[in-house]
């Protein structure tokens, strides 16, 4: 923000050199965290009387989500070199963006978190307000308007558990000790549950995802999708499932075939899968199907972590690390190397533009991104939900299936767009090129940053894909250790 305002360069080059820093900080931690133990990095006496310490700490799950961050960020500057509007300005609203993500990753103080939780909504506001495009005010201010309500219900949640807890402290770990009535744990956990998962993306809270993810610049819509909608899904298994674990059930009775929390949400978190992905087969926008994707796929998140068991719980983070990572490249080249060049994203018009040939870096990377999103082997993606539907049919064998479903109409959207934006019908003679008066094609080529920024997304999704064991050991790790967080947990088999 200091920088001199006529040098957008040097703050692009700032914004990349203070990203990677966080990235290569991230990597460093694996040599920190063993064994799902809790690492402090940091633990001071922050405000006394209240017992809230500022402690930032790491244990596997953490550190699988802070490396995302890492990636997402380097890679959100890269496909953000071409900002030339108030470049000061969006990349220290993007850093502040990033800052309070980690933050929230790293804090085990309720109060920091909740507190960082805030300061990643704030930045994001503007950068859709500002730097949007369709309906950007209203899409900014519908994305404010739902993180804010969904904050009310988990700061009220959050001060409930710390008086009836005594008072005495804001400590995850502390009051992840505390006996909680049956009664409190009832109402409190889904209050604090729903506050989060409004964030990522929970079926029916789910409208200001779509609309915000179109309105955003491409950084902002990678960001959303692949970071800060795992905010959500993070503080539901870290505070909500943490603190009141007997909050989900059973209740002892039946309500329209419902037993408990962890049957309703469940079934919300199918008909998440099944409705986004239904509702992107049938959009016209390029960017609403990868928008209505998103919250496709972040039902196999809430949908994992309904499983209570380690594998359908370690499937359900690994999925919010590969979902961060493809969603990012989709969001990358369907709003940077297409919108930003054609100044369309009306699938009808890009099927007439013969994009294969006048992006053929486009065309491939939306191919392989388009593989990773259908879970196809090879890619993170597979991994991730084959483990999330493991767990899940021990817990749900009907909701698995219809899960399953959800699955191949992803096929079809993801197929359709892919079709439809690079590989029309027509025969190439016979399509509409984007040309000008001399003949020669008039959409820029992609640059090198985007191609680094595709290169190294794609390439994390395939390493997760081939070889996800350093990431499994670092989550199975977290549930299985003794830090007293997942005590919860069945010990041994599913």
């Amino acid at each position: 923000m200091l920088l001199p305002k006529g040098s957008p360069g040097l703050a692009r080059v700032v914004a990349l050199l203070t990203a990677a820093a966080g990235l290569i900080c991230g990597l460093s931690g694996f040599g920190c965290v063993r064994g799902g133990e809790i690492h402090s990095f940091v633990d001071v006496s922050w405000v006394p009387t209240l017992g809230i310490r500022y402690h930032l700490a790491a244990d596997g799950i953490s550190l699988v989500l802070v490396l995302l961050t890492g990636i997402a960020a380097v890679a959100g500057i890269l496909f953000s070199w071409n900002i030339h509007h108030r470049t000061n300005e969006f990349f220290a609203f993007y850093l502040a963006l990033i800052s309070g993500v980690y933050g929230v990753f790293l804090s085990f103080d309720l109060f920091q978190l909740f507190v960082f939780y805030e300061i990643a909504i704030i930045p994001k506001y503007f950068i859709i307000a500002i730097w949007g495009s369709t309906r950007k005010e209203y899409g900014a201010m519908k994305l404010a308007l739902y993180s804010f309500a969904g904050s009310a219900m988990v700061l009220v949640g959050l001060i409930a558990a710390f008086v009836v807890a005594g008072g005495k402290s804001m400590s995850l770990v502390e009051l992840a000790k505390f006996p909680f009535p049956l009664s409190f744990q009832m109402w409190a956990f889904p209050l604090v549950f729903v506050g989060f998962a409004i964030l990522a993306g929970l079926w029916p809270f789910h409208t200001w995802a779509p609309t915000g993810h179109v309105a955003a610049p491409t950084a902002a819509s990678m960001l959303l999708a692949g970071v800060v909608m795992k905010l959500g899904a993070y503080g539901c298994l870290r505070v909500a499932m943490t603190l009141f674990p007997h909050g989900l059930g059973p209740w002892g009775f039946s309500i329209l075939g419902f037993g408990s929390w962890r049957d309703v949400f469940g079934v919300l978190a199918v008909v998440g899968i099944v409705y986004g992905a239904m509702v992107a087969l049938v959009q016209k926008d390029f960017k609403f199907v990868v928008g209505y994707s998103s919250v496709s796929h972040m039902g196999f998140v809430l949908l994992g972590l309904m499983t209570l068991n380690p594998v359908g719980l370690s499937g359900a983070v690994l999925q919010m690390f590969s979902h961060g990572i493809i969603a990012g490249l989709l969001f990358a080249v369907v709003g940077r190397m297409v919108y930003d060049r054609t100044h369309t994203r009306d699938l009808g018009q890009l099927e007439s533009m013969n994009l294969n040939h006048a992006l053929p870096f486009a065309a491939v990377t939306f191919t392989l991104a388009a593989m990773a999103s259908m879970g196809l082997p090879g890619f993170g993606g597979f991994v991730a939900e084959l483990q999330v539907l493991i767990g899940s049919w021990h817990a749900f064998p009907t909701l698995t299936v219809i899960a399953g479903i959800g699955i191949l109409v992803g096929v079809a959207y993801t197929l359709r767009a892919l079709l439809k934006a690079f590989f029309p019908e027509q025969e190439p003679s016979t399509v509409a090129s984007v040309a000008n008066d001399d003949g020669h094609a008039s959409i820029e080529p992609t640059s090198v940053p985007e191609r680094v920024g595709a290169v190294v997304l794609l390439a994390t999704s395939l390493f997760i894909g081939l070889y996800p064991k350093p990431l499994l050991a670092l989550i199975m790790g977290s549930f299985a250790s003794g830090s007293g967080l997942f005590d919860w947990l069945p010990k041994g088999g599913m």
